[in-house]
């Protein structure tokens, strides 16, 4: 609403001009008649819109993002804490942070939610369901409603408190199973076996792999092996174990002594020697294969490899791992630990420099070229890579001084800078650490979604401040105290939002509304 005579709101003078009117002051007299001069619009000039905030900064309460049309793209409220932000396939992420965060798909349908991620985390799919808590206890099944379904497979239903509890039902007996850790149970394509039972653990304990079935009574020291391979074994005294035409292995007074065979597939050709691996511990090691021998003496310290096939490789080893020297055809090894080293190894150049301190690493992948520098692993981190056919485009990097800053740039226009990063170099791809806890280090923000058009924002978004090069718009934003939006040659500016407020169009000349708030202005002209 605008202060002075309601029922006229559509004069052309602004309301000290009304006040010097109706209090009979001249121009030439009155001040206040001079700021009327100052503030009044041109008596010839057409009414122009203000520009409209693309903002609207209520800090510490609520700072809303809206679009060219309006609508609310992003809020956050109370500080960092509440917020609602797009997420990368088209949906959206709301939360409270640290404490909860849930994700919606570009239809509006729910399909995640994390409280104290990674506390505990909940995943709806089309058809099924599940929820972990720490990744201890999880429990998989079919949503309610679903339709039916396809297979025994998609019908089965899994809860799990691990290690202690295991259980899958489905349709399929040979896919169901229950288990009470230690007491009692079985479980099914779990754990690296096709099948696990134990009775009373270690007690009992019986395995099922690739067809050979091992039973320990105690487990690991007593054991028989039956089926597809046979053997046994007193561990750590001896161990024997023969899967005809694939391996055979003996081992004595584990680890120390060792003679392992593997039997060439049956599709190698003729004449393949079998692998054999053979090892008295710790005096001499010894691995062979098709145009492969290794030993070593005194293991693991000195020793040498020498390899024809594939490819030819030859590597001698003095004070394993200070002191090692590869050539080959596709790779190469200078160790001078730990103050360099440098090996390359299907593409993949790394280079140490002071080990641990230094480490620069470059390969290609997909058709562009990475380039990776560490200083001790994370205190600075930085990643960039080019395209191999279009060398001049340019690059795209990753940088982050830990804890300080942390930097992103995606060559095409797109870039973000944060102050005070602690957590980005440590998970790098996860989006749930992204949304709920990067942002509450943020105590500088900056985002580029094209150039020219920026975002930057101080103590989340107290202070902010945007530029768009569509309409030549600025827009700068003091919480709610302070505000100002200029675009197409007109500004506007707002203390208290909007308790003062002064236009000025692009025709030149200036007006000023009392009590002219946001959401108000359109229903008081």
């Amino acid at each position: 609403m605008r202060p002075g005579n309601h029922q006229a709101p559509a004069q052309p003078r602004g309301f000290f001009c009304a006040l010097a009117r109706n209090h009979q002051l001249t121009f030439r007299h009155s001040a206040l008649a001079a700021a009327c001069a100052i503030l009044a619009w041109p008596g010839n000039a057409a009414a122009s819109p203000a520009p409209v905030e693309h903002e609207q900064n209520a800090w510490p309460f609520v700072v809303r993002q809206t679009d060219g049309a309006g609508q609310v793209a992003s809020w956050n409220a109370a500080g960092p804490f509440a917020f609602r932000q797009p997420a990368p396939d088209g949906g959206t992420f709301t939360g409270f942070r640290p404490f909860w965060l849930q994700r919606h798909d570009a239809a509006g349908d729910f399909r995640a939610a994390y409280f104290l991620y990674p506390l505990f985390s909940y995943t709806a799919y089309a058809d099924t369901y599940k929820w972990s808590l720490f990744e201890i206890v999880r429990r998989w099944d079919r949503r309610a409603g679903a339709d039916a379904p396809q297979s025994i497979f998609d019908q089965r239903g899994e809860f799990e408190v691990f290690p202690f509890w295991f259980s899958r039902q489905s349709g399929d007996p040979e896919m169901s199973y229950r288990g009470l850790f230690p007491i009692y149970g079985t479980v099914k394509n779990k754990l690296g076996f096709e099948r696990l039972s134990w009775t009373l653990f270690p007690l009992y304990v019986e395995n099922e792999k690739q067809g050979a079935v091992t039973t320990s009574t105690p487990w690991p020291i007593v054991r028989v092996t039956r089926g597809a391979a046979q053997g046994w074994s007193v561990w750590p005294l001896y161990h024997h174990v023969s899967r005809p035409g694939v391996s055979d292995q003996t081992h004595v007074l584990w680890p120390f002594g060792y003679s392992v065979w593997r039997f060439p597939a049956a599709d190698a050709p003729a004449g393949t020697p079998p692998r054999h691996d053979l090892g008295i511990l710790p005096f001499y090691a010894r691995r062979t294969g098709p145009g492969y021998v290794n030993q070593d003496f005194a293991w693991p310290f000195f020793g040498y490899t020498d390899q024809t096939e594939p490819t030819r490789y030859h590597e001698t080893r003095y004070f394993w791992p200070l002191l090692v020297q590869g050539r080959g055809e596709d790779r190469f090894v200078n160790r001078w630990g730990p103050f360099y080293t440098r090996s390359i190894a299907k593409g993949y150049d790394k280079t140490w420099y002071a080990w641990p301190l230094v480490r620069r690493a470059r390969w290609t992948e997909e058709g562009l070229l990475r380039t990776k520098t560490q200083l001790l692993y994370f205190l600075y981190y930085r990643q960039r890579q080019e395209s191999i056919a279009r060398p001049q485009a340019p690059a795209a990097e990753l940088e982050h001084v830990w804890p300080l800053w942390s930097t992103w740039d995606n060559g095409a226009g797109r870039r973000q800078w944060q102050f005070l990063s602690p957590l980005a170099v440590f998970f790098p791809q996860n989006e749930k650490i992204r949304q709920l806890w990067n942002p509450l280090f943020a105590l500088a923000r900056h985002d580029q979604r094209a150039p020219g058009e920026t975002r930057t924002s101080l103590l989340w978004d107290a202070i902010t401040w945007e530029r768009s090069p569509a309409d030549d718009r600025r827009e700068f934003h003091l919480g709610p105290l302070f505000s100002s939006v200029s675009a197409a040659g007109s500004r506007q500016v707002a203390i208290g939002r909007g308790l003062l407020r002064f236009e000025r169009p692009a025709t030149g000349g200036w007006k000023l509304f009392w009590f002219d708030f946001p959401g108000r202005r359109e229903d008081s002209r």
